[in-house]
């Protein structure tokens, strides 16, 4: 398959640095240097940083960054009665949508394209079975038992997209969950940079798109599976990282979890099952050409299972994966663990393996 970061992959480097929030698996950005401006507030269900290198710029691009996501909300979100992606006919008759939804709905196809289906839009009806058919904010915790069912889902390939045109069958509830928080990142990275003529880090919920000019050093970012205090060194493994272009995303079974009878549940779906898939990787982090792609291989890998180590070295993709026990693998060139106990080698040949403890936090919900 063609690798998902498209022509070139990101490879990050070691970078020193705090970070500015916390949460259990995801990438935290820092301002790289002192002349930074940076804001933080919540949206779209998740925690969203920006950065620029022109402080003077920062409310505008605050201003271009909040309208964007408000935008991307009306389109996508599949909790909102009133959005778009919500009040697509049902009967199997082709709608024409916006050109906003319709740059959404070719993103998720790429992303299922490049990774043989295993991110696929079209789990929307799975995801509501199991519980998920809410803000995560309002989904109970701890909730009475739910039958949970195999089911096959509609498939990606049965959505056709021709220009502003989306035909598919009756029934079919589409989720653009795991692609368009990413997609949103890079969008309005890219369009802050070219309006502000500076360098740009948005963040959404640790999916991480730069632009422009990258500071001196690079954008440092720490990449973190264990919830710990911003400016303090996380109680579980970590890397500190830096990268100049493209983008970053870190998918998570350990984030988004709820509990309902004696199964604890999380948001990622296995499109074989229509089920959560089988929590092998705690936390998948991902460089790439972009932070779409960053996502599409890093959701894939959680899906993927042990195999992912494999599937991720041939792309070249430097990626960090934490596995159940809490032992790191990199594969691809991703930076040595600010914190690792042992080293040796893992199955993808090209991977590093260490030890740490094997601590699954709770988290606010930063995850797509």
């Amino acid at each position: 398959m063609p690798r998902p970061a498209g022509d070139t992959a990101a490879g990050p480097t070691a970078g020193p640095g705090p970070t500015v929030g916390p949460g259990a698996g995801t990438a935290d950005p820092a301002p790289s240097a002192p002349s930074d401006a940076s804001a933080s507030w919540r949206a779209l269900g998740t925690l969203v940083q920006l950065v620029v290198t022109e402080p003077g710029g920062l409310a505008e691009a605050r201003r271009l960054l909040t309208q964007d996501l408000a935008d991307v909300d009306a389109a996508c979100s599949r909790f909102r009665a009133d959005s778009e992606i919500c009040n697509l006919p049902a009967d199997g008759d082709p709608a024409r949508v916006s050109p906003l939804l319709a740059e959404a709905v070719a993103v998720a196809l790429r992303a299922a394209g490049l990774t043989d289906g295993d991110v696929d839009p079209t789990v929307g009806a799975a995801m509501s079975a199991i519980g998920y058919d809410r803000d995560f904010e309002q989904i109970q915790e701890i909730g009475p038992p739910v039958k949970l069912t195999v089911r096959t889902v509609p498939g990606w390939r049965e959505v056709h997209l021709d220009g502003r045109s989306v035909t598919m069958p009756a029934g079919v509830r589409l989720d653009l969950g795991a692609t368009a928080k990413a997609w949103a990142a890079d969008r309005s990275a890219a369009r802050i940079a070219s309006r502000l003529g500076c360098g740009v880090l948005v963040s959404l919920g640790g999916d991480i798109a730069v632009a422009g000019p990258a500071p001196d050093g690079g954008w440092r970012i720490r990449v973190q599976d264990v919830t710990g205090p911003a400016g303090e060194t996380p109680a579980g493994p970590y890397a500190l990282i830096a990268i100049r272009d493209g983008g970053l995303a870190t998918s998570s079974t350990a984030a988004r979890r709820w509990q309902r009878g004696g199964d604890v549940l999380h948001h990622i779906l296995d499109p074989r099952t229509g089920l959560p898939a089988e929590p092998v990787w705690r936390t998948v982090s991902v460089a790439a050409g972009t932070c779409a792609d960053a996502n599409a291989a890093s959701t894939a890998a959680v899906i993927r299972g042990r195999p992912a180590l494999g599937w991720l070295a041939r792309l070249g993709l430097p990626s960090r994966l934490v596995d159940a026990t809490g032992a790191v693998f990199t594969v691809a060139g991703w930076p040595a663990e600010a914190d690792t106990a042992e080293a040796g080698t893992a199955e993808a040949g090209t991977a590093e393996a260490g030890t740490a403890e094997a601590d699954t936090a709770k988290s606010e919900a930063t995850q797509k």
